[in-house]
């Protein structure tokens, strides 16, 4: 549903490229989706458990079926490269064949009450309408492991996905539609997170709210929650510190730095950019992986032998180059990498950059950068 006009879809690794138009909901729209969501709670929380097993089960067999299509699709509109899309393809396929599982084991507890002639029954019952936002860089696993455990469990779903990346989102909703999923259970609402996003924040009718994002968004979700009783889960930024001690091997030691830092463009909240190195094989440590990012390809998504693909938009691109010139201007030295790459296509390309001689003090050793960005701190 949306009122507002469509948005492209724009492929990162080549701008020419349109994935695809997507609707924008305005408020009443995200509304309306609220509406669904608690209006068909009643009958799905009391639904069968094979039933909900079989729309689970339906779907993962769809995904893993599909597995090259849509991780070509996932490649296509946030920049992993193609294997990475089809392995996170298929990690959502695990997800859900996991929680169509976990359907049918669905169980309590019988206890003995210190009160005599007293039992003591602990049920699991589902919250009610849960709300959903998850984030650009995992657009089909993120998903994928939100919305199985909460429609196994009996819940109806309002599901915002990130703006940049529509096209996973519209593919896996459709899926559990045609999987048998009944009408209302489910509710795609894509647009703005200041629009959809705050809608569902203000509503009294969404009963729980599950997000991954920014740490600044997901204090606005935590308070907002709190002001309506509402149960929260919230998965923000992270600044992952990779140790190497003098003892390491160092070929393992910078193939897992490099790995952890620098694939899926470092834009994961679970990268490695924070590097601790002891100083008996700290410079032979930076000379190692200086050497590994030469071999570091950089290129369209879609083809074979890359390494890293693209920023996913010019955003990212702007806010990954600013971070390069702070750590520049804080007195970090750049031991490799940081230009933007010219490829046949044009796309947001960025070098693998490295810097050294990072302190604690400094913002690139404090803060997520979601890039390929590492500092090296002794």
């Amino acid at each position: 549903m949306g009122r507002l006009g469509p948005v492209k879809n724009i492929n990162p690794s080549n701008t020419d490229d349109v994935v695809g138009e997507y609707a924008r909901a305005s408020a009443d729209d995200t509304k309306a989706a609220i509406r669904a969501a608690k209006a068909a709670f009643p009958a799905w929380a009391r639904s069968g458990i094979l039933e909900r097993h079989a729309i689970l089960r339906k779907t993962a067999d769809e995904i893993l079926t599909r597995k090259d299509e849509l991780g070509r699709l996932l490649s296509r509109e946030e920049g992993k490269t193609l294997a990475e899309g089809i392995g996170e393809t298929v990690r959502a396929g695990q997800i859900f064949d996991f929680f169509a599982g976990e359907c049918l084991r669905l169980a309590g507890e019988a206890l003995p009450s210190v009160r005599p002639n007293i039992g003591v029954e602990i049920t699991r019952e589902p919250v009610g309408v849960v709300g959903i936002i998850t984030p650009w860089n995992f657009p089909i696993a993120v998903p994928a492991w939100k919305i199985a455990p909460a429609l196994c469990y009996g819940n109806t779903v309002v599901f915002k996905p990130a703006e940049l990346v529509p096209g996973c989102s519209w593919a896996i909703v459709d899926i559990l539609v045609r999987a048998g999923l009944p009408k209302g259970v489910l509710n795609l609402v894509m647009g703005k997170g200041s629009v959809v996003g705050q809608t569902m924040l203000d509503s009294p009718d969404v009963n729980a709210i599950t997000f991954t994002g920014s740490t600044g968004t997901g204090t606005r979700v935590a308070m907002a929650s709190v002001e309506h009783n509402r149960k929260y889960q919230l998965e923000m930024g992270g600044k992952n510190p990779f140790v190497v001690l003098d003892d390491a091997d160092l070929d393992v030691a910078v193939e897992a730095a490099v790995n952890s830092a620098f694939f899926s463009t470092g834009q994961r909240c679970t990268a490695s950019s924070r590097v601790i190195v002891t100083e008996g094989i700290h410079d032979r440590f930076v000379a190692a992986v200086g050497q590994r990012l030469k071999s570091v390809v950089v290129d369209d998504a879609l083809k074979a032998g890359i390494h890293i693909g693209p920023v996913v938009d010019e955003t990212q691109l702007k806010q990954d180059t600013d971070y390069i010139e702070i750590g520049q201007k804080e007195g970090a030295k750049l031991a490799f990498g940081s230009e933007i790459l010219k490829r046949d296509t044009p796309g947001f390309y960025l070098q693998p950059a490295l810097f050294t001689e990072a302190t604690d003090a400094m913002r690139i050793s404090r803060e997520e950068i979601f890039g390929p960005v590492a500092a090296v701190t002794v």
